[in-house]
């Protein structure tokens, strides 16, 4: 069985967060944060031992912040020397999101340096909150840092539906401001900034579709492999709705003269077991067609109705008067994000975002 996710905070890291600290703090008081820290944890999940931490911190600490800000800094890895690194360091921004906020640059500037040794995200998003022009505009110029820790924060951080972190409201209504953000990373070398920002812009999509659509196709022209593939991964929720800009961007046609049937092969699937269909698709029109093929599952919930969940299946292209005939396994067993409920399910084949064809199974609980 995996370790659970809180034990990624634990008693013997907050010795360790003890002893750095102490090396730079001469009056830190070591014994009292341990047990500050530690108290109870073993019943806490991973949030609830982080916040803990950072309280502990701002009891041992210095009151004033700028002190407070140096001790910490003096604890980061430097020169090949050992520090404050790793899932210590999350309740460290946490520390700075709470205690920072009338210290403005100084608390930017210690997320900043604190990014590369455990990602900032969370820390500086009060900071983006309390003032979303001045936060910007310092986070703007992280995009050119040489350290690709620092420039994944910048896309990452500014994130509006960052999952696991408070929202950004003002980012949700009106996102055009970490639009230039996004457009400086959309050439990154690295793989890591490039999914950020792919996924900044998923979350803009869910608000505002024709604001991405329109990002998209203006940035697809004569796209490199790598930029094609981040606008394709920021078009995920677009293309599996249908959105018609979204899918032209990619060479999808809305549906026509394409018929298909699907068999469900097995029309009653035990838990933990998979649903087995086939779907048969034929282009009947003149003209080859380009096909993005997705599924949904509509699992049954607890008061009986259904909720689709899509499913990406594949992309090819039909000739005139082609038949293609595609089997599929679905497996169905247990999964954190979900709870099952026996009956009625119904499956979906969508193609280029309309539905295609359906069917229905039962899905059997022990």
């Amino acid at each position: 069985m995996a370790e659970p996710l809180k034990n990624l905070l634990h008693s013997a890291l907050v010795t360790a967060m003890a002893e750095r600290i102490a090396a730079n703090a001469v009056a830190f008081d070591k014994a009292h944060f341990i047990d500050l820290a530690t108290r109870n944890m073993q019943q806490l999940e991973l949030m609830q031992r982080s916040i803990q931490i950072r309280d502990a911190l701002v009891e041992t600490l210095p009151s004033a912040f700028s002190d407070a800000a140096a001790i910490l800094s003096a604890a980061l890895p430097q020169g090949g020397q050992q520090g404050l690194t790793g899932w210590a360091l999350l309740p460290v921004s946490q520390f700075v999101a709470l205690k920072g906020l009338d210290d403005f640059d100084l608390s930017l500037d210690l997320l900043k340096r604190l990014t590369p040794h455990f990602t900032a995200e969370f820390g500086i998003r009060p900071f983006i909150d309390l003032d979303q022009d001045r936060a910007l505009a310092a986070i703007g110029r992280w995009t050119a840092d040489g350290n690709h820790h620092v420039r994944r924060l910048a896309s990452e951080g500014t994130r509006p539906r960052l999952p696991w972190a408070m929202r950004l409201p003002a980012l949700m209504r009106v996102p055009q401001p970490i639009l230039p953000i996004l457009e400086a990373l959309l050439d990154d070398q690295e793989e890591y900034v490039r999914r950020s920002v792919a996924n900044s812009l998923n979350d803009i999509a869910k608000d505002h579709p024709d604001l991405v659509a329109g990002f998209v196709a203006k940035h697809i022209a004569g796209a490199s492999a790598e930029r094609r593939q981040l606008l394709r991964h920021a078009s995920r929720t677009l293309l599996k709705k249908g959105h018609a800009t979204a899918l032209a961007n990619f060479g999808f046609a809305p549906l026509s003269g394409v018929a298909g049937a699907v068999k469900i092969e097995t029309e009653s699937v035990d838990f933990g077991g998979s649903l087995a269909f086939t779907l048969t698709v034929t282009n009947e029109s003149a003209a080859s067609q380009q096909l993005m093929i997705d599924y949904a599952i509509h699992h049954r919930k607890a008061n009986g109705s259904l909720a689709p969940k899509v499913f990406k299946w594949k992309s090819l292209t039909l000739d005139p008067g082609e038949t293609v005939v595609m089997p599929r396994q679905h497996a169905i067993r247990a999964i954190t994000t979900r709870q099952y409920y026996p009956g009625g399910h119904r499956l979906e084949v969508l193609v280029n975002g309309a539905v295609l064809a359906d069917g229905e199974f039962q899905l059997v609980m022990p």
